[in-house]
């Protein structure tokens, strides 16, 4: 044992003197945290290349929705906006607006006066949902 410890103390200064060291450099890869913006693409590329995930929602053409569903969306928004926009025309202008009753795509729109304005009241349907405004007489 005590010749092992001899040779070690003799010979650890020559094996100090041959081993070399470099520093370490941390370079990042990905562009989110400082690294070369280049690197975008390829990152992008990787990540798409192993996902497996396949969004269930979608259909095989890519669309999530039906696009004939889509488009009576947003016909029915449409309708409704001038609907809307006409309402608050003919209520600050000087014509009236005729009250009743008006059956567009899935909405049951009732207009009738009040006391203090116009009552506006929208039914949908198919959720049975009920929206009222009034719009105040000024």
């Amino acid at each position: 044992m005590k010749k092992f410890l001899l040779v070690f103390v003799l010979a650890f200064p020559f094996w100090i003197g041959m081993s070399d060291a470099q520093q370490l450099v941390y370079r990042p890869i990905n562009p989110a945290f400082g690294g070369e913006t280049f690197n975008y693409q390829w990152m992008l590329s990787s990540a798409q290349a192993q996902d497996t995930f396949t969004d269930p929602s979608a259909d095989a053409f890519g669309y999530g929705r039906d696009p004939m569903e889509d488009f009576a969306e947003s016909l029915n928004r449409q309708i409704l906006s001038n609907l809307a926009r006409e309402i608050v025309t003919r209520q600050f202008g000087e014509e009236g607006l005729q009250e009743g009753s008006y059956q567009l795509g899935d909405y049951l729109i009732d207009i009738g006066g009040g006391g203090g304005g116009l009552n506006v009241s929208i039914r949908d349907s198919r959720t049975g949902a009920t929206t009222t405004v009034e719009v105040p007489h000024f």
